[in-house]
């Protein structure tokens, strides 16, 4: 049995698929989405740094917001310095079911700080992170990271190891180095060492875009549960595919134009109620890229969406759009 429960420290999830933290995406109302429409085991909230919330940063607070949200839902932080994210940990795990801790980001600008996939070259300062965030926080830690920096830096199944002992309750592994970027074919073969290694959950990142992508993840690393990002971007209802097609009773999974348009809608207001109109119409945009792809006039129509400048003129175009399509 592929779809099941799982257990993360004390708290646990109605299916093992997991919606990963992605910066500038998982915010509020794509979680909401998500879990509406897919219904994960899991939500993770785009990546927050462990200074601003130390600095009581008014626009990191505001990210933070899960306001009538369905729970669990886990919350990430990032930073290099141990004793400011064990402080951001304590605050963290009195909103969140779960306290992340990032070491797999790539990006440049986290990295020239030291954080993200950076600790994967210093696994000592790795363990003190760790040992800090566990000790702050009040409800289970779990950590995300890399396969390793580079090739001459495959660290993950050593660190994997090091938050074990040192009071991780999950590990989630994306099997590609920093250096690979999201590049090339995710290394599944290091998920399966790593799981090896440890008695911990091993969730996969990496590679899944369908439900014969998941079964073969859990086929050859054996891990406890997936976590899928770039997948999601524009398909919530992923995890519900992947569940009924794994799980004991399959469905039928068509997503029709209408259902489309629906969920279209219902996150650009969701958006509005969260941000604001001018954020909403501008943040939506992207949304509407991924998920009008691989539909007729879709570069059209987002050259359209991306003129819009208030609600009226971007539901005008959307419903025009699915309504020529039709």
């Amino acid at each position: 049995m592929y779809i099941k429960k799982l257990k993360i420290g004390n708290v646990e999830l109605e299916n093992n698929l997991i919606l990963a933290p992605m910066a500038g995406v998982t915010d509020l109302p794509f979680r909401i989405i998500c879990k509406k429409y897919g219904n994960p085991g899991l939500v993770c909230n785009e990546m927050v740094s462990s200074k601003a919330i130390t600095y009581k940063d008014e626009k990191t607070f505001k990210m933070l917001n899960c306001k009538n949200e369905k729970r669990p839902i886990s919350m990430q932080i990032f930073g290099s310095e141990p004793e400011i994210m064990g402080q951001a940990a304590k605050v963290i795990s009195e909103i969140a079911d779960i306290v992340d801790i990032n070491m797999g980001c790539p990006a440049p600008k986290v990295v020239k700080n030291g954080d993200g996939s950076r600790l994967l070259l210093d696994l000592n300062l790795a363990k003190e992170i760790i040992d800090e965030v566990v000790k702050s926080s009040s409800k289970p830690v779990t950590l995300k990271i890399r396969k390793g920096w580079d090739k001459e830096h495959i660290v993950a199944v050593e660190l994997a190891r090091i938050a074990e002992a040192s009071g991780i309750s999950a590990i989630i592994v994306h099997g590609r180095t920093r250096d690979e970027f999201y590049a090339g074919n995710a290394d599944w073969d290091i998920i399966r060492k790593v799981k090896q290694n440890v008695n911990i959950p091993v969730i996969g990142n990496g590679d899944v875009k369908c439900s014969q992508d998941a079964k073969r993840m859990f086929d050859e690393t054996g891990c406890d549960g997936i976590m899928i990002g770039r997948a999601a971007l524009g398909n919530p209802w992923i995890f519900n595919e992947i569940a009924s097609n794994l799980g004991e009773m399959s469905q039928n999974n068509d997503i029709s134009l209408e259902d489309k348009l629906k969920t279209i809608l219902e996150h650009f207001g969701l958006l509005i109620e969260e941000k604001g109109e001018y954020t909403a119409v501008r943040e939506i945009r992207k949304h509407v890229a991924w998920y009008v792809k691989g539909l007729p006039e879709a570069s059209l129509v987002r050259e359209q969406v991306n003129k819009c400048e208030t609600k009226e003129k971007f539901e005008n175009v959307i419903v025009q759009y699915f309504e020529n399509l039709s």
